[in-house]
């Protein structure tokens, strides 16, 4: 059997999807296969690109895609990061898939200063890593 499938899903796949695919890969990828998907493809957000390569992972090669139902119904954790995504992941047929929302504000729509939009990224990636932290703490590696 192969490793338990993560999908972490959002709206768009730019920033809280992406960065939560880059923590499990980086904390504990070699237990998990670790996947990411939006509702939406709306590209990889440059500042999602940039905190993330201050955390010393680069995300460059990610790609923004939308939630494949393949991928949805193999799953064994599906992980909502985002309200809208939450309310509107399509419907998973395979009923042993654990499902969980994990909120986190979406620094996309973060205002103010350059420097103040970036403490929002930060602040949400480092919420995520926690998150992530957690998880892996949490479960039994297989």
């Amino acid at each position: 059997m192969g490793k338990p499938v993560v999908y972490f899903l959002c709206t768009g796949n730019s920033c809280r999807s992406q960065m939560a695919e880059a923590w499990l890969k980086h904390l504990g990828g070699e237990h998990y296969e670790v996947l990411s998907a939006g509702l939406e493809a709306h590209g990889l957000n440059p500042r999602a690109i940039q905190v993330m390569k201050e955390a010393g992972i680069d995300i460059t090669g990610h790609t923004s895609d939308v939630i494949h139902p393949d991928i949805l119904n193999r799953a064994t954790y599906v992980i909502t990061l985002c309200g809208h995504a939450d309310e509107h992941c399509p419907v998973i047929s395979n009923k042993n898939v654990i499902k969980w929302h994990w909120g986190f504000n979406d620094p996309a729509q973060a205002t103010g200063t350059e420097e103040e939009i970036m403490n929002q990224f930060r602040s949400v990636r480092d919420a995520i890593k926690a998150r992530i932290e957690q998880f892996l703490t949490e479960l039994p590696q297989k």
